[in-house]
């Protein structure tokens, strides 16, 4: 059976708008619609990006304050050292995975070595960042690589740098990704999904960035091991990521329904299940009397027909019936023996 279970990362990213009250019911909903993992951002706003720098268009659109720049948008957003290690040990304590993805070195450096995180996720920002990449490499940790705004070129020398040191392709999952909030369907492009992991022989998954959740249910069918999707508790809130967000129930039909698409998958033997066995005998077709035959008759299409239940004479065996003499009578819809 293939019963392979997906990863699912419920991204509170930003969401919770730099308040540690809100960021600990991110991570009780996220446990309470089913998710596996929680997820993060750490940064230090003043080593991500430089003060002049303005919003995206994205961001631009979702916030009331269109004049920020990207500078004091992000240092609104950002938790304490000192909370995410009190959101680290609530998550363990309600047991859901802590993921959190770090956009600088000393942030990387705590969730290494303060945080002990088993799972670092790369964005899909850092994916051309090398000395980011040479430090994660030598962490020798599972690690999940988004690929949003890159080609597979770009992907291929990210893996050998996070291999240079030893690192496993077996402990890399490589998330088909792209960032454009929200992703228009056009541009999704699912069926790279077994590409990569044909040609990079890696475990893929998929970071969506789509509204809606059919999206990632169809990865799942494709084979991504890992989904990744952002929910938030109320899409009104102002942040540049709420309104492409899940809300909570929408996550938890999501990933229902991504566990019935695991159990759908089955097998590659395509045979008969218990469920439809019973049902053989109402569907299927016997070799019947058409009309009246006499003893010594010849059987033939006019005096046979199929009809159901299927408990009697195939028709699969109709060539080796017509022409031979019945030897009893049988009248109209008598099953042939």
């Amino acid at each position: 059976m293939y019963l392979k279970k997906t990863y699912i990362i419920a991204e509170a990213g930003i969401n919770h708008k730099g308040n540690f009250v809100i960021a600990k019911k991110f991570i009780r909903t996220a446990k309470d619609c089913g998710a596996d993992a929680v997820k993060f951002q750490s940064f230090d706003p003043k080593e991500v990006v430089t003060k002049n720098l303005s919003l995206a268009g994205y961001q631009k659109r979702n916030l009331k304050n269109k004049k920020l720049k990207m500078l004091e948008m992000i240092s609104k957003y950002s938790l304490s050292k000192k909370e995410q290690i009190k959101l680290f040990k609530y998550a363990k304590k309600v047991k859901i995975d802590f993921i959190s993805s770090a956009f600088d070195s000393d942030s990387l450096d705590f969730l290494i070595n303060e945080l002990k995180i088993k799972i670092l996720k790369i964005p899909s920002g850092e994916i051309t960042n090398f000395p980011y990449l040479q430090k994660i490499a030598s962490t020798k940790r599972k690690i999940i690589l988004s690929t949003g705004m890159s080609n597979l070129k770009e992907i291929k020398q990210a893996l050998s740098i996070l291999e240079s040191k030893g690192l496993k392709r077996d402990n890399i999952t490589v998330l088909h990704c792209n960032t454009a909030y929200p992703t228009p369907v056009s541009d999704v492009n699912l069926n790279v999904l077994n590409k990569i992991k044909n040609q990079l022989n890696v475990r893929v998954g998929y970071s969506d960035h789509t509204l809606g959740i059919e999206i990632s249910i169809a990865a799942v069918a494709l084979g991504a091991e890992v989904i990744e999707k952002h929910f938030t508790l109320n899409k009104s809130w102002d942040g540049p990521d709420q309104k492409s967000s899940l809300n909570a129930l929408e996550l938890k039909n999501m990933i229902l329904s991504i566990r019935n698409i695991e159990k759908a998958m089955g097998s590659f033997v395509k045979k008969i299940t218990g469920s439809e066995r019973k049902n053989i005998l109402f569907a299927r077709k016997s070799i019947v009397a058409k009309r009246n035959i006499f003893k010594g008759e010849k059987f033939s299409k006019h005096n046979l027909t199929v009809k159901r239940p299927g408990n009697g004479i195939s028709p699969m065996m109709w060539m080796k019936i017509i022409n031979k003499k019945s030897k009893r009578k049988f009248k109209i819809d008598d099953q042939i023996r």
